[in-house]
């Protein structure tokens, strides 16, 4: 059978009870290491990135390559999203993780602009985080035009794509006004894809000031899904006062399983009290004084019964589904993908009646079947694709494949010592975007996304 998304995620509803208590299979307690996927990797001759047969790949862009606005390309690219543009167009806007001290590996020559910059450090050079957009033709892939779309931030490390055609853009980090620099960080910005030049830059307050790593948006109702990397972090949801408008402000909360009986913690760290395959009813919890300026959203919200999770990383929305990874979770601490399923009543009163669920989709035993899993796409096959970011002084990274039923596969092996980030498919699904951390290296992979096994 051809799966595709809606195999991928379907077939809850018809499910009792009683039957989300316990739902497992051998892939979900990661013993499972054997499956196909796409067929052995091949060797690359230029030491890249190894793939299976039928796939290949070609740089788009790189390090310090000349862009569009007489600017460079910046290092560390991390999360990217992907765009439908008119005239057979596509954009990218990418993510660049850039902290206060790295200047000299941003887009700047010796004069940077001064206008449209979120803020500055103490010597009064602009801060380099932020993103940089791609706009190219689908067919060709050729670039046709590559500039900065948003500076002044720091370390943009993740983000999501919304409905309405802009990519949300997620500092990690939790810097002070006064430490080395001039304002507050720790927020959501919004980038329009379309847009040309700098975006005006405005932190999204209201979406909470916290260790922000990635977003993805419910288009049926509005709602943003927020996660956070800590090791101790919370799970949140933004519902926005109107729908696509996320700077008209909005509530946010954080997940808590319903009964009181249940371990609040889905870690698995030292006592396993979140079965691999197991599925909870969940509730929302709001969350108050969302600025944070202690940095304490999560100690708070755990408090008042939040579930933790083992550092939230990327996550992609799916026909009706959420899946996220979190990075070191489980008794091995290898890796755990969480798939949240909303009530048909999400974010409205009636949502008691009818609650969320949340499932431990699959959680690694193995560093060999799934290590690290970082930022996170859905290929056209409706296997999921997640980049591996190992912590290791010596790193192995992959990217995975995992099937609905949670098996993993190696679908390509970085020769390179950096990470895989930023994986997204083209809106025509023939290609999948992946960046190469440091140095930037922008790939696109072409290949057979519907033949595996």
């Amino acid at each position: 059978m051809q799966l595709n998304r809606r195999n991928f995620t379907g077939g809850l509803t018809a499910l009792a009870f009683a039957g989300f208590a316990q739902h497992s299979s051998l892939a979900n307690t990661g013993k499972a290491l054997s499956h196909k996927g796409y067929g052995p990797l091949q060797a690359d001759p230029n030491g890249l990135l190894d793939l299976p047969e039928g796939f290949s790949y070609s740089v788009i862009s790189e390090f310090r390559g000349a862009m569009s606005d007489g600017n460079r390309v910046p290092d560390r690219a991390d999360g990217m999203g992907c765009f439908a543009m008119p005239d057979g167009k596509i954009a990218l806007v990418r993510n660049h993780e850039l902290k206060v001290g790295h200047f000299d590996d941003g887009p700047f020559g010796d004069v940077p602009p001064t206008l449209a910059t979120y803020d500055h450090r103490e010597d009064g050079k602009p801060l380099v985080g932020g993103t940089t957009t791609l706009l190219l033709d689908e067919q060709t892939l050729a670039v046709e035009r590559e500039h900065l779309s948003l500076v002044g931030t720091i370390r943009n490390c993740a983000g999501g794509t919304t409905p309405w055609g802009s990519w949300l853009s997620c500092e990690e980090d939790m810097t002070r006004a006064g430490d080395g620099v001039k304002r507050d960080h720790g927020w959501v910005f919004e980038v329009p894809a379309a847009h040309e030049g700098l975006v005006n830059p405005v932190p999204l307050k209201a979406m909470g000031r916290f260790n922000h790593e990635a977003a993805a948006v419910d288009p049926a109702t509005g709602i943003v899904y927020l996660t956070e990397d800590r090791n101790d972090s919370l799970f949140y949801r933004f519902i926005p006062n109107v729908s696509g408008k996320l700077a008209e402000g909005g509530k946010l909360q954080a997940m808590a399983f319903a009964s009181d009986a249940v371990d609040n913690d889905s870690r698995n760290w030292g006592t396993v009290t979140f079965k691999p395959g197991s599925w909870q009813f969940v509730r929302w919890i709001d969350v108050t004084d969302v600025e944070s300026p202690k940095d304490d959203l999560r100690d708070r919200g755990a408090s008042n019964g939040a579930v933790k999770f083992a550092r939230g990383e990327g996550i992609i929305y799916g026909d009706g589904e959420f899946y996220f990874c979190c990075t070191n979770g489980g008794a091995a601490k290898e890796g755990q993908i969480m798939r949240y399923r909303p009530s048909r009543f999400e974010g409205q009163e009636q949502e008691a009646d009818a609650p969320a669920l949340l499932q431990l989709f699959m959680e690694s035993s193995d560093r060999r079947q799934f290590s690290y899993g970082d930022n996170i796409t859905i290929a056209p096959n409706g296997h999921l694709i997640v980049c591996e970011d190992q912590y290791s002084d010596t790193v192995d990274n992959y990217l995975r494949g995992v099937t609905p039923r949670g098996e993993a596969y190696a679908l390509g092996r970085i020769k390179v010592q950096t990470e895989p980030a930023g994986a997204c498919f083209s809106p025509d699904g023939k290609t999948m975007f992946v960046n190469l951390y440091s140095p930037t290296k922008t790939l696109a992979i072409s290949g057979r996304w519907n033949k595996a096994s």
